[in-house]
């Protein structure tokens, strides 16, 4: 069993929604991701995405734009996001990690060699922004060869019959874009949220997480009622921006935000999708 699906299986047992928390490899620096990793674990975090570091983040708002370009400063290369997470998994086997980034990456360093690494790293599931799962036949079939789950985005508007297409291709779980727009803006309507993800459920075996612009406790809590995981990416980063490379105000602040979630989270216990 994946580390994904049995951190999905362990939830349904607990009736709770996963805590999925984002951060940028290589920022504020290189030195710091795997310390970060490792706060957010223990702050609450049930799962890790790991943001591959791009010069053209385009579903990215302009908070995790700037900590892709801090992590490029440093010449974070896809090569070091996987050491990154080879060192994580030594002191981590179980909790998951999915990498979240886009396809030049990944084509640079061709298909075969990026699953071929990416498990001997550690990875669990592999999010590539830019590449339609029409067009991902041979890197799904990279990742599913050595266990990796290729996780798809869905959109609010996307239409009936392509959400169950993708549904019939994804892995691990599928991501539901809260708003339409770039991550970390915009206002969320919750109601409209709900009656798309309890709509994709209809269609979808997997479990639906829910991410772009939530920013907030009340908010993750309101998500939880009805989704399988929560996806907090740019409130996190703002954090880490905001203390300006002081690593100590990040061991405080980072780790009191994330408890708060898991708290409230923790509020709405919810029925979970089956994993197949």
């Amino acid at each position: 069993m994946s580390r994904l699906s049995a951190m999905f299986e362990g939830l349904r047992s607990e009736q709770r929604a996963a805590l999925i928390s984002y951060i940028t490899a290589g920022d504020p620096q290189p030195a710091a991701t795997v310390e970060l990793m490792r706060l957010l674990v223990e702050a609450g975090a049930d799962a890790v995405e790991l943001g591959v570091p791009f010069s053209d983040p385009m579903a990215d708002g302009p908070v995790i734009q700037r900590a892709s370009e801090r992590a490029l400063t440093h010449g974070v290369s896809i090569g070091d996001v996987l050491a990154m997470v080879a060192e994580f998994r030594e002191q981590q086997p179980d909790v998951p990690v999915i990498l979240m980034g886009y396809l030049n990456p990944v084509e640079v360093m061709g298909y075969e060699k990026f699953a071929k690494c990416a498990a001997d790293s550690g990875v669990d599931g592999v999010i590539t922004v830019d590449m339609p799962p029409e067009e991902a036949v041979d890197l799904s079939a990279a990742l599913t060869t050595r266990g990796i789950d290729s996780i798809y985005l869905l959109a609010p508007t996307t239409d009936p019959g392509r959400v169950h297409m993708i549904c019939e291709q994804a892995s691990g779980f599928v991501y539901y874009v809260s708003l339409r727009g770039v991550t970390g803006a915009g206002h969320i309507d919750i109601a409209e949220v709900e009656q798309h993800v309890r709509d994709i459920k209809t269609q979808c075996n997997l479990p639906v997480g829910v991410g772009f612009g939530i920013d907030s406790s009340q908010v993750a809590a309101d998500m939880a009622r009805f989704a399988d995981a929560v996806i907090v990416g740019s409130a996190v980063v703002r954090r880490i921006e905001q203390a300006n490379g002081d690593m100590e105000q990040i061991r405080q602040s980072l780790p009191a935000f994330i408890a708060s979630l898991r708290r409230a989270i923790g509020k709405h216990p919810q029925p979970l999708a089956a994993t197949p």
